[in-house]
């Protein structure tokens, strides 16, 4: 069994992740490193910084596997945004200020999507890994799993949000699923070798 740790605050984000990384006999381990996120209008960008400012706070880590992920919710009719800001507009306007931000906007005008990028670091290396699911913002908050914009995101072929989602269903659909799909798929390739 390959052991990795995760870097993340955020509880739900390594729940998922650990339920897909079982499938791929990966044990993962969480770990809490307090660190300064640049801001960036790219994903890849924040991942990439993230692990070389984690490695720069703990020199202990260079010698370890990990990752970090970092996800933004992009919303077409608002050119993108909150994109990348995604955190700090949940934690200030919330699902109910972006529902605002959307009330006059029709159904055929809500698409939007979740992008995950996961920097996975591991001997000296960076290797990056990604994950979209499309979709919609709906007209009102529905179902109460989940985190974040997840009540009011619906994916395409679903007439369910991720929040009224089981994990299972999530990781399937989910961004951050299929990223975490990208780099599992990927060391256990590596690890058959």
């Amino acid at each position: 069994m390959h052991n990795i740790l995760f870097i993340t605050h955020n509880k739900h984000k390594f729940e998922e992740a650990y339920e897909k990384a079982k499938l791929f006999n990966i044990n993962l381990q969480w770990i809490n490193v307090e660190y300064e996120e640049i801001q960036d209008d790219s994903l890849e960008e924040i991942a990439r910084s993230s692990c070389l400012k984690i490695l720069e706070l703990r020199p202990d880590l260079k010698d370890k596997s990990f990752f970090i992920e970092d996800a933004g919710l992009f919303i077409d009719y608002l050119k993108g945004f909150p994109g990348p800001y995604s955190s700090y507009v949940f934690r200030t306007i919330g699902n109910h200020g972006i529902l605002k931000l959307l009330y006059d906007v029709p159904d055929n005008k809500r698409s939007a999507f979740f992008k995950s990028v996961i920097a996975y670091y591991n001997a000296g290396q960076i290797e990056l890994f990604s994950g979209i699911a499309q979709g919609k913002i709906i007209k009102e908050l529905r179902g109460t799993q989940g985190f974040g914009f997840d009540p009011i995101f619906m994916p395409v072929g679903s007439n369910k949000t991720f929040a009224q989602m089981n994990k299972e269903s999530k990781n399937l659909k989910g961004h951050r699923g299929k990223s975490l799909q990208e780099l599992f798929t990927s060391l256990s390739n590596r690890l058959r070798l």
